[in-house]
């Protein structure tokens, strides 16, 4: 396998792992067991956890943002749509919360790199809906909506996978997108 195989390999047993258990329960050793590689190779293409940490959130974040970027052209409200629907996306697929959401709950607890990596998923999350949001009317800030945009869908992924109900998400999005319908 050539080495970029073996380090994609690496970084989807790290992501499923860190989604399921988060950031300080997963070891290169298990990574390694996952991969079917010795414990060296997984320290040739990440020399150390927090190297392994920035590029998962790198490679997260620009598969989620190249995904938006499909998206592009869409009114407002199919906007907001489709944002939603990357969020469920990633729930059914996973059966996990968000990667970003997992390890912004542990974040006090993350190498200061891998923290850094976790606000920016979350700042160009919220710069694409303000984008989206700017020019609605209302006494709230577009970021403010964005945030609590943000906000909504990462309780309702956290809530749906604590109580092992989607339906919970799926409920959420409805009446979040209730209010831009209007």
């Amino acid at each position: 396998m050539e080495r970029g195989a073996t380090a994609d390999l690496i970084l989807d047993a790290a992501e499923k792992r860190v989604r399921r258990s988060g950031y300080n329960a997963v070891s290169f050793r298990d990574l390694a067991e996952d991969v079917s590689v010795k414990s060296a190779s997984v320290h040739y293409h990440f020399e150390t956890k927090e190297n392994l940490g920035v590029a998962l959130i790198k490679r997260y974040s620009d598969r989620f943002m190249s995904a938006l970027k499909l998206k592009t052209g869409l009114s407002p409200v199919q906007s907001l749509e489709a944002f939603c629907a990357l969020y469920r996306q990633s729930l059914m697929q996973s059966d996990s919360i968000c990667l970003c959401g997992m390890l912004g709950a542990e974040i006090s607890g993350l190498p200061e790199p891998v923290a850094a990596a976790v606000r920016e998923f979350f700042h160009a999350n919220i710069a694409w809906l303000e984008k989206v949001l700017s020019g609605r009317n209302g006494n709230v800030s577009s970021y403010e909506e964005a945030a609590a945009i943000v906000a909504t869908l990462q309780g309702a992924m956290m809530l749906s996978i604590s109580l092992q109900n989607t339906q919970i998400f799926d409920t959420s999005v409805v009446r979040l997108l209730k209010s831009y319908h209007r």
